[in-house]
């Protein structure tokens, strides 16, 4: 007997792209596209396309997306692609096998001329403090070759199905089967079971087991905890995923934050770094300064430097400057310093007393100031202080 396999060989990938200031951009003429950075997926370089006004007449009324093959290759490249509004992705499924097949070459598109209608756009809940987010995502086919299999026996027979092993777990926190311990959050109470909470957090095995014992009868008082929050924690710790939400962006958003400092508290890595991944999705001049000082009291590094690279782009910091996010980026600055500004070794503070005009306070050199920056302009009392001589953060001078 004798078999063969042939075998798809895939590579997938997604990237995520925010228009912050939809509606500067609407004076792009019909069929001008704004380029995205560029991004890898299965070995290629792609981009993707932004026409504010549509790609051709027949769209104009749209806004248009297209992912590009931008480089030079020789010969077809297949991929089953998805551009979707990123506020959508945990509500519709991924990208399978059963979606179309299309097929680029260098310089070729691919996408959707009527991605959105724009009165649309801008009546719906995609479109917030003039900022949307798409995610497109790839599947791409880069071989598909046959294997020979040396040997066949017994096992072409038997199929092993995939681990339920998280389901069979979950399941068993729904039922409440066997619980024996229920934790008390908000006047909400949640049944668990001892073994599966330590045998998951480090934190939950000292306090259910360990010297920080609980002794108030099986009963757990969680504090400065909400109870939607513990519930979502929960379900991670028995199912190793989030549950699903239908909940808007900012709540989404300010879930994920509480999730977070959730993971953190009790010492789930994992999850704490999916909160992290969400988050930067939800980066803007409203919750950039909040998100950063987040970042640094809970040692996420990755969301910290998605805050910086958002804060470094100037026409940001032109708006932030414009709204009420410089008092909470100097309460960051200040908890950066361990103090106040003023006394701190590690700052150095520029006094902008104008267009293109600084006064420089501290032993540092104005070198560490980007040169785009040092020829900003701010309002009375407004200053930027460069913390461990190396990050730029605006503040205001607090009372």
């Amino acid at each position: 007997m004798s078999a063969s396999t042939i075998v798809a060989d895939t590579a997938s990938g997604c990237h995520i792209l925010k228009i912050d200031g939809y509606s500067h951009t609407k004076g792009t003429p019909t069929g001008q596209a704004i380029k995205s950075g560029h991004f890898t997926v299965g070995g290629h370089r792609w981009c993707t396309n932004y026409y504010p006004n549509g790609h051709t007449s027949d769209s104009a009324d749209h806004v248009s997306f297209f992912v590009v093959l931008d480089e030079k290759v020789f010969k077809t490249v297949k991929f089953h692609g998805q551009i979707r509004f990123a506020s959508l992705v945990t509500r519709k499924r991924p990208l399978t096998s059963a979606d179309p097949l299309n097929c680029l070459t260098t310089g070729h598109m691919w996408g959707y001329a009527k991605f959105a209608k724009r009165e649309e756009l801008e009546r719906s809940e995609h479109l917030t403090n003039d900022a949307f987010t798409v995610r497109c995502d790839l599947v791409v086919i880069n071989e598909i070759r046959t294997e020979d299999v040396a040997a066949v026996g017994v096992n072409q027979f038997v199929t092993v199905p995939q681990s339920n092993l998280t389901q069979h777990v979950g399941d068993l926190l729904k039922s409440e089967k066997g619980t024996n311990v229920v934790f008390e959050v908000c006047g909400e109470t949640f049944p668990a079971h001892r073994c599966v909470l330590a045998a998951r957090s480090p934190v939950f095995s000292a306090e259910l087991f360990g010297a920080m014992k609980e002794g108030s009868g099986g009963v757990v008082r969680v504090g400065d905890m909400e109870a939607r929050v513990f519930k979502a924690l929960l379900s991670f710790v028995y199912t190793d995923s989030l549950p699903e939400t239908e909940e808007e962006d900012d709540q989404a958003g300010s879930m994920f934050q509480h999730l977070l400092v959730a993971a953190d508290r009790y010492d789930l890595g994992r999850l704490k770094l999916i909160c992290e991944e969400k988050l930067c999705v939800y980066i803007d001049v409203f919750t950039a300064a909040t998100t950063l000082a987040m970042a640094e009291q809970h040692h996420c590094h990755g969301l910290k430097k998605a805050c910086l690279e958002f804060l470094s782009t100037p026409a940001n910091m032109e708006v932030i400057f414009s709204e009420s996010t410089p008092k909470a980026l100097a309460c960051y600055a200040k908890k950066r310093s361990g103090g106040t500004l003023d006394d701190s070794p590690k700052t150095l503070q520029i006094q902008i007393l104008g267009q293109g005009g600084v006064d420089q306070h501290g032993p540092a050199c104005l070198s560490h100031v980007p040169v785009a920056w040092r020829k900003a302009s701010a309002g009375p009392g407004q200053k930027f202080a460069v913390i461990d001589d190396a990050q730029l953060l605006p503040h205001r001078v607090l009372n």
